[in-house]
């Protein structure tokens, strides 16, 4: 089940969620606007898979920056979200979509006990200026059934993440072969 804008509060105001920082006037019905955070990187060449990603990391200045098609820009988003109560789901909206901006459309699941700024996955259909703060999409909270296990307390990639993380499937790989 999928909390709604006033039990995302309640459970904020209990310590169930952390959203940091924190402004109830981003409640939605369903959900909550996180915004785009202060920097980006931006992917360069050919991706391997076996191999980490080349990037050049940039503060997004007040003045905006203009996203251009055909590159892969890793952000980060300006809140640190979690629970250990409940799973999230992080998505781009219309607002980014409508401007022809794919926002995080693989990887949206946080698991239980993530607590995170967001690595953002980000495309451009065309060239669009984006904003250090801007909304950027909509966060929903979702009660999970069964025993909890906390992703924090899991040997996996990602669990230190607190910022912009390029892809570590490299670490997986031997020799370049799975």
């Amino acid at each position: 089940m999928i909390l709604t804008g006033p039990g995302i509060a309640a459970a904020v105001q209990a310590g169930e969620i952390t959203i940091d920082p924190y402004d109830p006037s981003r409640l939605s019905p369903n959900g909550y606007d996180w915004r785009l955070g202060d920097r980006i990187r931006i992917c360069e060449g050919d991706f391997d898979a076996a191999t980490p990603t080349a990037f050049t990391e940039r503060p997004i200045p007040a003045t905006g920056l203009i996203l251009q098609p055909r590159t892969l820009y890793l952000g980060v988003t300006l809140e640190r979200t979690g629970s250990e109560a409940y799973a999230q789901i992080l998505n781009g909206d219309h607002t980014t979509g409508a401007l022809g901006i794919w926002v995080h459309v693989s990887a949206p699941l946080g698991h239980q006990g993530h607590a995170i700024r967001w690595t953002l996955e980000i495309r451009a259909a065309r060239s669009v200026r984006v904003y250090p703060g801007m909304t950027f999409g909509k966060l929903v909270f979702l009660t999970a059934f069964g025993t909890p296990a906390s992703y924090q307390q899991q040997p996996a990639k990602y669990a230190a993440t607190d910022g912009i993380d390029i892809s570590r499937l490299y670490e997986e790989m031997h020799g370049g072969v799975l």
